[in-house]
């Protein structure tokens, strides 16, 4: 899993958490429905963003999702998934620029990629996403060229830069592409007048999300000598800081310009998590269960903050876990010794024993306490989104105006 939208399930409010776990599995089906089951693997926080954005402007209809049989990431229970025009665009444009970064990587040379028999297979692996990308994206009415010459012309960008050139010419390319993907989540939703302004966050999201990528990796590409945009470009950090936070304050103008049926999740990923992924990246996250300014002295000498061992997790406590998933009936049948067992494995390797609270119990499915939920006080965790879709004044869909960094 990666990308920059990693929102604490403590932030959540429970509708919130289900509609988030809905379009993270439905994308996870659709790239399986696009590619077969290793196309899985390109599942990405990030692209479920064009899944939400496509529901967000929409009226629902009663397709609008479906039941998902028993999954190992989610406890081996049923849970209500995305479906539709919206999760198949975000398993598009998550396959082609999934199948961009194998292709990169091969190019670098990075780690068994270096070896040529594994490089010829993923360079299959790649083509084979490309042309599965290209076909849904042409069933859709989106053409992925755009993005596959956005892809093509990121090499040719870096080659040049050097100290001096401007950061932003560096991101251009990944700002074209996400460009492309926001403003089709408005053809799709039947909202021409959304396509402007949906651009425009998605061109910011762009940004966002290479400057964000630069920053995290910054101490690890130094210290192996790998090209890193920031030290190429000669790019002050407290200027790429600035950058940053230029870009959410525009993503959130931006979306104040679109008209929305239900903006809520949409509104809480690209405004509120946003500037919490600036400042996660920066050194300075303000949810308990994550890193924060005070674990982080390296901080102060601009390197970005070493991640929590569950920060990528989403089914660990991040964004939802069973949570998400409809309640069980009181009376549940006990599974066997051995299912049980591959439930427990499950379980304690997406930290949900450790970390979860309650979480069900493998065998009988009754709640238990976390190993480790009390090590960590959620006082200071920021539930004030829950006054989104608890009925207060704040209108998500226009500013955050309701007393709180909302």
């Amino acid at each position: 899993m990666f990308g920059i939208i990693r929102p604490c399930r403590h932030r959540l409010s429970e509708n919130l958490r289900t509609e988030w776990m809905a379009h993270l599995c439905g994308l996870c089906l659709a790239l399986r429905g696009a590619r077969g089951q290793f196309a899985r693997v390109a599942t990405n926080y990030d692209g479920l963003v064009v899944s939400v954005l496509v529901e967000a402007q929409s009226r629902r209809t009663e397709g609008w999702r479906r039941t998902a049989g028993p999954c190992p990431l989610r406890g081996m229970r049923s849970a209500p998934v995305a479906q539709g025009e919206g999760a198949r665009l975000a398993a598009t444009v998550s396959l082609v620029l999934a199948s961009a970064k194998i292709r990169d990587h091969v190019a670098d040379g990075d780690g068994a990629l270096a070896r040529r028999p594994v490089a010829v297979a993923a360079r299959r692996v790649a083509a084979g996403w490309d042309r599965a990308g290209a076909r849904s994206g042409a069933e859709l009415g989106f053409d992925t060229a755009v993005l596959l010459d956005a892809v093509g012309r990121q090499e040719g960008i870096e080659r040049a830069a050097g100290l001096g050139t401007p950061l932003l010419a560096v991101t251009e390319p990944t700002e074209t592409a996400t460009a492309a993907a926001f403003g089709h989540t408005a053809v799709l939703a039947e909202r021409p007048g959304n396509r402007a302004p949906l651009e425009e966050a998605g061109r910011l999201f762009g940004r966002l999300a290479h400057l964000l990528d630069a920053v995290e990796d910054l101490a690890e590409d130094t210290a192996a000598g790998a090209w890193n945009p920031i030290t190429a470009t000669g790019t002050d950090l407290a200027e790429v800081r600035r950058l940053c936070d230029d870009a959410v304050h525009g993503v959130r103008l931006a979306l104040r310009e679109a008209e929305f049926e239900n903006g809520k999740l949409a509104h809480v990923l690209l405004a509120h998590e946003l500037r919490r992924a600036v400042d996660r990246a920066f050194g300075a996250t303000s949810c308990s269960h994550g890193p924060s300014a005070a674990h982080a002295p390296h901080a102060a000498q601009g390197a970005p903050p070493p991640q929590s061992p569950w920060i990528n997790n989403p089914y660990g406590p991040g964004p939802g876990g069973p949570g998400g998933a409809p309640p069980e009936p009181p009376n549940r049948r006990r599974r066997g010794l051995i299912a049980g067992c591959a439930v427990w494995a499950g379980l304690f390797c997406t930290c949900q024993v450790c970390c979860k609270n309650p979480y069900d119990d493998p065998w009988t499915g009754e709640p238990r306490e976390g190993w480790c939920y009390k090590c960590d006080d959620c006082s200071d965790c920021c539930d004030c989104c829950d006054c989104c879709s608890d009925g207060c004044s704040c209108n998500c869909c226009d500013g955050c105006d309701c007393g709180c960094d909302c």
